[in-house]
């Protein structure tokens, strides 16, 4: 694995000894996304992405509609608030509310056999969602990998301070786009080889390499805006504003 990724996010050719993988997007499951599942999918064979773990904060009620388009592309998963900050969990099979311990979250995660996971640990930016250094180390043990290349840090040093302790704690690494809008899809990715469940998974995480680069800061304007659209609209926002609808309002290309 590469200590510093890099930078090809395009469309890839397909060698079929390893997969491109993304592992960490939200859909309009989440409170801060409107990503659509069609625009998922359509985004993961455009940029040749062969599979994708579907992370929603606090829920997996996003992954059933990314299934049914395309049964063979998930890996479920959660982004999971704890009490402390966030966890992942990838290959779930049962959802975990927020706000439970740190300990007690990563103990239901073990129960059901999921990998561990733990996304932009040490972002210095996000109060309340980053474990931070001092959580972080009193369950170092007890997780599988770390995020040591989150594309929506705004400092890369984040992602460096991440890494170095994965390293120092022999623990599995990870990179994710963090994508709450279909065009962040891939920012991120993971060069691995096959896997069809949760220990293969975790084998295949040890022969894999990152590649990408950070989003840049723009493209937090996505979630701000869903936040606003769902505040503003309810429920109904699904059915009255479609993804040409919002492209429009926004106005900007730029527009996260």
């Amino acid at each position: 694995m590469t200590g510093r990724p890099d930078d090809k996010t395009t469309a890839r050719p397909h060698d079929r000894s390893y997969w491109c993988v993304e592992l960490h997007c939200h859909t309009r499951a989440s409170f801060d996304s409107l990503t659509k599942p069609e625009a998922i999918v359509r985004t993961c064979r455009e940029k040749g992405i062969d599979r994708i773990a579907i992370t929603d904060h606090n829920t997996m009620a996003g992954i059933a509609d990314v299934q049914a388009l395309a049964p063979g592309l998930v890996i479920p998963a959660e982004e999971i608030k704890t009490a402390e900050g966030e966890v992942i969990g990838w290959f779930m099979t049962e959802e975990i509310p927020r706000g439970l311990p740190l300990e007690e979250t990563i103990r239901r995660l073990r129960d059901q056999g999921a990998v561990i996971g733990v996304p932009h640990p040490l972002d210095s930016l996000r109060m309340g969602s980053a474990l931070g250094e001092e959580s972080l180390m009193r369950v170092i043990d007890q997780v599988d990998a770390l995020e040591v290349l989150n594309a929506r840090c705004l400092r890369q040093s984040d992602n460096d301070r991440a890494l170095a302790i994965a390293k120092a704690h022999g623990k599995l690494m990870t990179a994710g786009s963090d994508a709450h809008a279909a065009r962040e899809v891939g920012t991120a990715i993971m060069i691995m080889p096959p896997f069809h469940d949760a220990e293969s998974f975790r084998q295949s995480l040890a022969a894999a390499r990152i590649e990408g680069r950070l989003s840049g800061g723009y493209v937090r304007f996505h979630s701000t805006y869903a936040k606003i659209v769902k505040k503003l609209f309810g429920k109904s926002w699904d059915t009255e504003c479609t993804e040409d609808t919002l492209r429009t309002q926004r106005g900007d290309e730029k527009a996260r």
